[in-house]
C-alpha cells in the first residue's frame, strides 16, 4: 500500500473526485483531508472532519441528483483549483469553483463557491446560502 502521505497534490486531488462522485465522504475524509481542515465559502467558515461533513450534507440536500460535469482542474505545487458544473437535472449550479491547499498528502484548507438555480437557470440559491425563494 502507498504511504497516503507522500502523494502529490495530482494524486491527492483525484482521489478526493473519485471518492467525491462515489458520494463516499468518509472514506474521503479519512484518506484525503486533514483532521483540522478549513473550508471558505461565502456561507461561512467550516472547520475540520465535522464541518465538512456539514457543508456536504447542505450540498447532497440542495442537489440531490444530476451530472457533475468537472471542466477544468489545474494543479501547481501545493496548489488546486477546479471548476465544475451540474448541468443536468431538477436543480444546476452553473458556476462551482474550488480551490485546494495540499501538504504531505492532505487537503489542509479549500475554497468553495457554488449558485443553485433551477433548470431556467432562475437563482434558488446564492453562493452566500440565502434563498431566493422555491426549492430546493
Amino acid at each position: 500500500m502507498t504511504d497516503l502521505g507522500t502523494r502529490s497534490a495530482r494524486e491527492v486531488l483525484d482521489d478526493h473526485l473519485r471518492l467525491a462522485d462515489e458520494g463516499a465522504v468518509e472514506e474521503d475524509l479519512a484518506r484525503n483531508v486533514a483532521a483540522d481542515c478549513v473550508l471558505l465559502t461565502g456561507r461561512g467558515v467550516f472547520t475540520g472532519h465535522d464541518g465538512i461533513r456539514e457543508l456536504a450534507r447542505q450540498l447532497y440536500e440542495e442537489i440531490p441528483s444530476g451530472r457533475w460535469t468537472y471542466l477544468s482542474t489545474q494543479v501547481e505545487g501545493r496548489m488546486a483549483f477546479l471548476e465544475w458544473v451540474v448541468d443536468a437535472g431538477p436543480y444546476r449550479i452553473p458556476d462551482g469553483a474550488d480551490s485546494y491547499l495540499i501538504e504531505d498528502g492532505l487537503i489542509r484548507a479549500q475554497t468553495i463557491h457554488y449558485t443553485v438555480t433551477d433548470a431556467a437557470g432562475r437563482v434558488l440559491i446564492r453562493a452566500d446560502g440565502s434563498r431566493s425563494g422555491g426549492k430546493p
